[in-house]
């Protein structure tokens, strides 16, 4: 049985000319994909009017609450002594959301009482890696 914790928040975007929009946002885990975490993002908000989500790393937001981290589509970083930058790189262009560093550290505080840190079972991930590595062989 698959366990799922949601929990929405507000949240700040960056706009191009360094202004702060109000947004709210849905992160979400699941012990189906214990590795990643997945914030949600509401239509309004998008380029297409459709519902976003972005899926990264869990161990990425433990790190980034600590220190810069990242490589690739999705960055974390303390931004100041009371908020968490998490950045996003697409073709269409660089979005920054701030947070509450306390609202995403009590998250994945709870994600842990879900799954352990370190705890997470790496065989589906493995053969799901495998198969597209080979391509069904």
């Amino acid at each position: 049985m698959s366990l799922t914790l949601e929990q929405s928040t507000g949240a700040r975007l960056l706009t191009p000319a360094d202004e702060e929009l109000a947004v709210t946002l849905t992160l979400r885990y699941t012990s189906a994909d214990p590795l990643a975490v997945h914030l949600l993002f509401p239509a309004w908000i998008s380029l297409d009017g459709e519902e976003l989500t972005w899926t990264f790393a869990r161990s990425l937001l433990e790190e980034g609450l600590g220190g810069p981290a990242g490589v690739g589509n999705v960055h974390v970083r303390p931004y100041d002594p009371k908020r968490t930058a998490v950045e996003f790189r697409a073709p269409e262009g660089v979005a920054v959301v701030l947070f509450d560093a306390t609202t995403l550290h009590r998250f994945l505080l709870r994600t842990y009482t879900i799954t352990e840190p370190g705890g997470e079972p790496l065989e589906p991930v493995l053969d799901e890696g495998l198969s597209a590595l080979l391509g069904g062989v």
